[in-house]
């Protein structure tokens, strides 16, 4: 196994990290398809207001692609088809109906034979939709062989879930799962040290293990050390709850939509993992296990990465955990940025908490969503690049992004990177910009121009 060692990224320690304890299975009345969340997909409906939909039935399709398709989770009915301004197709609304449990007939992969054959069916079953490609990080084009496949076993991001505790059970699903992509493309695996060893040793793929700070979870890293992207190539990414679900549906005929998500933050009261289906409502998973002493923020997923969202909002199917953190809209500090704070985080060791921490390394600080500062001039610190483990000048690429010059971003790397890529850098940014929300623009841009 090759081992890389990552030395610049960040630790941020945020208290209320979710226990190695399971509790219920939490299902909603109501679960909902979001096409938003999956991006670079047009939309197109396949069904309408008062149909009846089985698990697998197809929901979405691509106007581009047709064969591409997002599927239902649940048995159930089609309870409403939710527009917003110009006609936006925002939500797909099914209402449960457990009693009449079936599946939709759909391929098999045990009948596919090549790369291609594999392709459609998981064009068919809705797994390709849960794909993404670089460049552009969009759903994987199924026109488009990929030259490589990206899965990572760890999460390195703060509050995210653990792979080890959340998938201990399917290691023979993931092994499973990872034959089938290896047949469309060869399939790196990265392991982190802490990985459990059942999620470790898989066959039929080349297995690296990453150390170092986050983003080493993250597969942009991987994929700038393993096999960078270059222009005309492209690679797919799959997470890796999503190949378990692969292997489940290769090995047993059924489709599974279940998966275990953390429940975290320091405003839950018993951080811990849950059982869910894709598109449940947010409110009914944290439901009785806020602490609720002052206005809080949940998030969609991992403090850095994750979208804002409220309680009759829906579980996006590209995370693996719920984030709640206070607001922070009532704190007063005396005299702001002059006192010594010895309570606050600080990636530049500017707080005395710095020095603390090489007493207490594992302590943790309480954070909340203030963005303690408001937008300044973009100016190229460095800072940037003490948190960015990639081969790619960031601070430059950004610059390039602002001024839409495509053959800069070109030539700067923009094919190989993602949003989340850049999450630290928006963390450490001085001058408060938006990186992550600079960058998802930027390659729509260059997805329109190019493609």
């Amino acid at each position: 196994m090759n081992s890389i060692k990552i030395k610049r990224g960040l630790e941020i320690k945020i208290g209320g990290k979710a226990e190695e304890k399971m509790g219920q299975t939490i299902l909603s009345k109501e679960v909902a398809i979001v096409p938003d969340f999956y991006v670079g997909l047009a939309p197109k409906l396949a069904v309408k207001e008062g149909d009846m939909v089985q698990i697998g039935t197809p929901v979405l399709f691509d106007k581009n692609h047709p064969e591409l398709k997002v599927v239902s989770p649940v048995c159930g009915t089609v309870k409403t088809v939710n527009r917003g301004e110009r006609r936006k197709l925002m939500s797909i609304v099914i209402e449960r109906n457990d009693s009449a449990e079936q599946m939709a007939d759909m391929p098999r992969f045990d009948n596919a034979k090549t790369a291609e054959n594999v392709v459609e069916a998981m064009c068919a079953t809705g797994f390709a939709a849960m794909m993404r490609q670089r460049p552009y990080d969009v759903v994987a084009n199924p026109a488009v062989m990929p030259k490589a496949i990206f899965v990572s076993a760890f999460c390195s991001a703060p509050l995210d879930a653990d792979f080890s505790f959340a998938l201990r059970d399917e290691a023979a699903n993931i092994q499973a799962g990872l034959n089938v992509l290896a047949k469309v493309a060869k399939t790196y695996y990265s392991v982190a040290p802490t990985t459990a060893s059942v999620l470790r040793n898989m066959n039929g793929v080349e297995v690296n293990e990453f150390v170092g700070p986050h983003p080493a979870g993250n597969v942009g890293v991987h994929i700038n050390h393993l096999n960078p992207v270059n222009k005309g190539e492209s690679v797919w990414t799959i997470a890796l709850p999503v190949v378990a679900m692969i292997g489940r549906y290769a090995t047993t005929g059924k489709m599974d939509w279940f998966e275990n998500i953390a429940i975290a933050g320091p405003k839950v009261k018993e951080p811990m993992y849950v059982r869910t289906i894709v598109g449940t409502q947010v409110g009914s998973l944290v439901n009785g296990n806020i602490n609720a002493d002052e206005n809080i923020r949940i998030i969609n997923g991992n403090v850095l990465t994750g979208t804002r969202s409220g309680n009759e909002d829906y579980l996006s199917p590209f995370v693996n955990c719920i984030n709640v953190i206070a607001e922070g809209d009532h704190e007063d500090e005396l005299f702001g940025w002059m006192m010594p704070r010895f309570n606050k985080f600080s990636a530049s060791r500017l707080y005395c908490s710095q020095f603390f921490s090489f007493f207490c390394p594992k302590k943790t600080y309480r954070f909340d969503a203030r963005m303690l500062g408001s937008k300044r001039a973009f100016i190229m610190s460095g800072e940037y690049d003490k948190v960015f483990p990639m081969d790619i000048y960031p601070e430059q690429l950004c610059k390039a992004m602002i001024a839409k010059n495509i053959d800069k971003m070109e030539a700067l790397g923009a094919y190989e990177v993602a949003p989340e890529d850049f999450a630290l850098c928006e963390f450490v940014c001085t001058s408060k910009i938006e990186t992550q929300k600079l960058v998802r623009e930027a390659l729509d841009y260059m997805r329109k121009e190019l493609e």
